[in-house]
C-alpha cells in the first residue's frame, strides 16, 4: 500500500455483503434473515450456506455432516491434535483455549487439513490432465511420484489401510449418491497404484476431497468446510482429562529424553 487512501476510505466503514447483526432487532447472513428465513436450518446447513452462499439438498447436508461424524471425530487422546485438547484439560485450561490450540494443530503436513486440500488439488489436476492431454493415468502417477515423492490421498503413515472408507461408502449408498467423476477417478487411481505395485492404498483424504469436488465445493470452500471437522473428537478428550489428576497427561521421564543441548547450570 503506497498511500493512505484505502485506509482512509475504510475508516469506520467496512463494506460487506456477508452479514450483520442489528442488536435488539435481527441478524442477516448473506442477505437472509436468520430468525425468519434461516431459522429451521441445521447447524451444518447454516455453516455451508455461510461458506458458499448456496443451498444444498437435505441428503447433501446429511452427507457433509456424515463425513465429519465418520471421518474426523476420533475421541482418542493419542491423536496428535486431540493430544493438545487433553493436555489443556489436564492443566485445567478452558474449553475454548483447548479447542483453539487443537484446531490450530489440525492443519498439519501429514494429517488433517493440509493433506485434505492437497488431495483436492491432486484430483483436480489429475482429471484436468486426463481430459486435456494424451497422458495415461499410470504415466501421470509416475510423474506425480517423481515430482513430489508421494501422492496426496494415498498411503498412510501408520497403516496402509483406512477403516473410514467403507462406512463412508455405505453412507453414500444409503443417501442414494452415485459415485461422481472425481470419486470414480479416486478409486481408479487406487487400482492403478496397487496394480503397479506402488503398494499405496487410498486414505480418507481422497474420497472426501473427491466428494467435495463432485458436489461443487471450490478449493477454498472445501478448506473452510474441513477446518472445524475434528472438533467432535477433541471435546471428549478435553472433558475426560479434566477428571484426571492434574498434570498427569502422558508424562515422560527425564532420563528417557535424549538431550544433546547445553547442560544444566550449577548456579
Amino acid at each position: 500500500m503506497t498511500s493512505p487512501e484505502k485506509l482512509l476510505a475504510a475508516e469506520n466503514s467496512w463494506q460487506t455483503a456477508m452479514g450483520l447483526s442489528f442488536p435488539g432487532e435481527r441478524v442477516v447472513i448473506r442477505g437472509k434473515d436468520l430468525f425468519t428465513e434461516l431459522k429451521d436450518m441445521r447447524w451444518m446447513e447454516l455453516l455451508l450456506f455461510a461458506i458458499t452462499g448456496r443451498r444444498f439438498s437435505d441428503n447433501e447436508i446429511k452427507l457433509f455432516e456424515g463425513i465429519w461424524v465418520l471421518c474426523t471425530s476420533y475421541p482418542d487422546p493419542r491423536v496428535w491434535n486431540n493430544r493438545v485438547a487433553a493436555l489443556a484439560g489436564t492443566v485445567r485450561s478452558t474449553p475454548t483455549l483447548a479447542l483453539s490450540g487443537a484446531n490450530a494443530l489440525s492443519e498439519a503436513q501429514l494429517y488433517g487439513g493440509q493433506p485434505l486440500v492437497r488431495a483436492y488439488d491432486f484430483l483436480t489436476r489429475c482429471q484436468l490432465m486426463l481430459d486435456s492431454t494424451d497422458t495415461c493415468l499410470k504415466d501421470m502417477l509416475q510423474q506425480e511420484l517423481s515430482a513430489h515423492r508421494s501422492i496426496a490421498g494415498y498411503g498412510r503413515p501408520i497403516i496402509n489401510k483406512d477403516e473410514r472408507i467403507k462406512p463412508l461408502s455405505k453412507l453414500l449408498d444409503r443417501l442414494g449418491f452415485e459415485p461422481g467423476l472425481h470419486l470414480q477417478l479416486a478409486y481408479e487411481i487406487e487400482k492403478t497404484l496397487i496394480k503397479g505395485r506402488w503398494r499405496m492404498k487410498m486414505n480418507i483424504a481422497a474420497p472426501v476431497a473427491a466428494i467435495a469436488i463432485d458436489r461443487g465445493l471450490s478449493r477454498d470452500e472445501f478448506a473452510h468446510y474441513v477446518c472445524l471437522g475434528f472438533t467432535g473428537g477433541m471435546l471428549p478428550c478435553f472433558i475426560d482429562s479434566l477428571k484426571q489428576t492434574q498434570g498427569t497427561f502422558l508424562p515422560v521421564r527425564c532420563d528417557v529424553v535424549a538431550y544433546h543441548g547445553k547442560m544444566a547450570r550449577s548456579w
